[in-house]
């Protein structure tokens, strides 16, 4: 028996994201089919399961989880929803509203939810939307719940919690696609760490500081520094993965350095980061040597005056290319300002890609 799960993650690691899943159920020893992008959606994957079994430490046979598992054991995702229905609106964008919401409604009262509580549970419905509509999340919302409480309305009064469900639908609307599932993850998306008590007022989602460290392809013993380390996301997610190289991180602002801190000891990594409190474009007088850097750089809003970017950037890889070994992993929206550093410093492009990021789609490159 197979069942499906849609995965979210940031917009430009769907691969990444593929990779994971795929290895996490191959270690397993279950099969899995991971299409990336279904339906064309950017940030979606969808997995097709395959039914497994273990036995506990009762010696009794359980089925297992999977939704549970991908949620413990990712790094590069979001969500985690156990898909129950999904559909293409041809030209819903062009609807007006009341028409658009009668079609969500229609579809959405044929699917038997009752399959997926108990009368005894309680419900809610979170619904997230993207692309141009005449109808917000909250008509979806509204729409959604009143559809799953009229069909479950046949077997019983139906309990809605909004605060506190049992159960929580997710339905999504992007563009033209419409997905229903329940979402194992909860209210805080998987990316929002546990160990962050710090927020820098860019910080990176640990999703896509994972993604940046996989494709470092960092090996176990090696050196790796994040040279505008910020609260140091990227530092803290590689030291959890037990990354056994020496890990350093530089950031010129105390009051951020410190929130570093805070964050390396709430994630209980603090003994295996070396902070620095310095500036990035004077790297040579910290370290000798590195063979990895990973950083998100200074950009847009993150600096204040943009006009202060080519310099900076000149600057910093003019510092980098003294002391890098091997390879560095960098985010920016300065495309212009990043590429003529690098070539100015003799850096080569390994790799380039977009990703979606606060709301921005940030280069990143992979240089040596």
């Amino acid at each position: 028996m197979l069942h499906n799960i849609l995965l979210t993650t940031s917009r430009g690691i769907e691969d990444l994201a593929r990779r994971e899943a795929e290895m996490l159920f191959r270690v397993r020893g279950i099969k899995v089919n991971v299409e990336e992008k279904p339906f064309g959606v950017e940030g979606r994957l969808l997995v097709e399961v395959e039914e497994s079994f273990y036995i506990d430490e009762k010696g009794r046979k359980r089925e297992f989880n999977s939704a549970t598992f991908l949620n413990e054991n990712s790094r590069l995702l979001h969500r985690v929803i156990v898909e129950i229905a999904s559909r293409k609106f041809e030209k819903i964008e062009e609807d007006e509203k009341d028409k658009a919401l009668k079609r969500i409604y229609d579809f959405v009262s044929q699917i038997p939810v009752e399959r997926y509580l108990k009368l005894s549970e309680s419900f809610a419905v979170r619904s997230f939307r993207k692309g141009e509509h005449n109808l917000t999340s909250l008509d979806i919302s509204k729409t959604v719940g009143r559809a799953i409480y009229d069909r479950l309305s046949k077997y019983g009064t139906p309990k809605v919690n909004l605060d506190h469900p049992n159960v929580i639908f997710r339905a999504e609307l992007i563009n033209e696609v419409f997905f229903l599932g329940i979402d194992t993850t909860g209210d805080s998306s998987l990316h929002k760490r546990p160990w962050r008590v710090y927020d820098h007022p860019a910080h990176l989602k640990a999703s896509i500081a994972n993604a940046m460290i996989e494709l470092a392809e960092i090996d176990k013993n090696t050196s790796v520094i994040d040279p505008m380390c910020g609260s140091g996301t990227i530092l803290i997610e590689l030291a959890l993965k037990g990354h056994e190289g020496r890990i350093l991180g530089i950031e010129k602002y105390m009051k951020h350095l410190k929130g570093a801190r805070m964050n390396a000891l709430a994630a209980g990594v603090l003994d295996k980061i070396e902070f620095i409190h310095g500036d990035a474009t004077k790297l040579a007088q910290y370290v000798d040597s590195v063979d990895f850097a990973i950083s998100n750089l200074p950009y847009g809003l993150k600096i204040g005056r943009k006009s202060l970017i080519p310099k900076l950037y000149m600057d910093f890889f003019s510092e980098l290319a003294k002391v890098l070994g091997r390879r560095g992993v960098f985010l920016t929206t300065e495309k212009r300002a990043i590429e003529k550093a690098f070539k100015e410093n003799g850096f080569k492009i390994l790799h380039h890609r977009l990703i979606g990021h606060g709301g921005l789609m940030v280069h990143l490159y992979v240089v040596e």
